[in-house]
C-alpha cells in the first residue's frame, strides 16, 4: 500500500530513533525504507502471561489424546503472512506416515474459506479440526492440549504466540522467517516453504515423547526470561539517550 508506506517512511525519517522488534525488521527498515542503520535499534518483544487454561474447551482434544492421537496446533490469523497453507501441506505428509496425528487450526482471517477448501482437496479433513478464533483461557487450553505448536509464518516481525506456548510448556516449531527465532534457542526451526523438513520435525516430536518432554522443560525456563519488563528496561535506556 503506497500510502501506508509513505506514512511509515515519513514517520521513521522524522523520528530521533526507531525501535524494531527484531533484527529482521531492522534490516527491512534500513533496506526498504532507507533509514540510517545507526538510527534503528532492536528491542525484542516479551511475555508476562498470567491467564491460566480453563480446561473446559479441550475435552474433545484430550479425549482424542486418550485414544492415542497426537495434537499439533496452529494458532493465529488465517492470512498469507501466517502460512496456514504450508501447515496443511506438511500435515498431509505427516498423516501419510502417522494417521494418529490431529491438526488443530485456531483462528480466523481472509484465508478461512481457502484453508477449508484446501483441507478437503488434500484429503485430510478427518485429521483437521477448526476451532475458530479463541482468546484468554480458551486460547491457553489449546496450547496445553497440544503436543506441538507450529508457527510456519512466511514473514513475521516477531511472533508472540510461540512464547505463549512455551510459557505453558508446549514444544514449538517456528519458521526461520520470524523475529522470535532470533531469541528462542529451545525450539525447532524450519524455512516456511520446506514442508518436507516441517513434516519430518513434526513427526520427530509426536513419535518420540522424550524429545517433546525435553523441549517442554527448556521451553518454560526460556519463556520465563523473555519478559516485557526486560523489554521496557531496554526501551527506557534508549529513551534516556534522547531526553537527557
Amino acid at each position: 500500500n503506497p500510502y501506508v508506506y509513505m506514512v511509515e517512511k515519513e514517520g521513521m525519517e522524522a523520528a530521533s530513533c526507531v525501535i524494531a522488534v527484531s533484527e529482521m525488521t531492522r534490516q527491512l527498515i534500513i533496506e526498504k525504507y532507507g533509514i540510517a542503520p545507526e538510527k534503528v535499534r532492536v528491542v525484542h518483544n516479551g511475555i508476562d502471561e498470567s491467564t491460566m487454561p480453563s480446561g473446559e474447551s479441550t475435552r474433545t482434544l484430550f479425549a482424542l489424546k486418550q485414544s492415542g492421537y497426537k495434537i499439533v496446533l496452529f494458532l493465529g490469523r488465517l492470512t498469507l503472512q501466517k502460512g496456514p497453507d504450508y501447515f496443511l501441506r506438511a500435515a498431509k505428509r505427516v498423516v501419510q506416515k502417522n494417521p494418529k496425528v490431529m491438526f488443530v487450526i485456531s483462528g480466523s482471517g481472509d484465508m478461512e474459506t481457502q484453508v477449508l477448501e484446501m483441507t478437503a482437496e488434500l484429503g485430510i479433513t478427518a485429521n483437521v479440526v477448526f476451532t475458530g478464533f479463541l482468546s484468554g483461557a480458551d486460547r491457553h487450553d489449546m496450547y496445553t492440549a497440544a503436543d506441538l505448536f507450529v508457527m510456519p509464518s512466511v514473514s513475521e516481525p516477531f511472533g508472540i504466540t510461540p512464547l505463549e506456548s512455551m510459557k505453558l510448556g508446549t514444544p514449538v516449531l517456528i519458521s526461520k522467517q520470524s523475529g522470535v527465532s532470533e531469541v528462542v534457542k529451545h525450539a525447532l526451526k524450519v524455512d516456511f516453504w520446506d514442508i518436507d523438513d516441517m513434516a519430518a520435525k513434526i513427526l520427530a516430536v509426536v513419535d518420540h515423547p522424550a524429545l517433546g518432554e525435553t523441549m517442554s522443560l527448556h521451553a518454560r525456563s526460556e519463556a520465563d526470561r523473555l519478559t516485557w519488563a526486560d523489554a521496557a528496561f531496554k526501551v527506557d535506556n534508549i529513551v534516556h539517550e534522547f531526553v537527557s
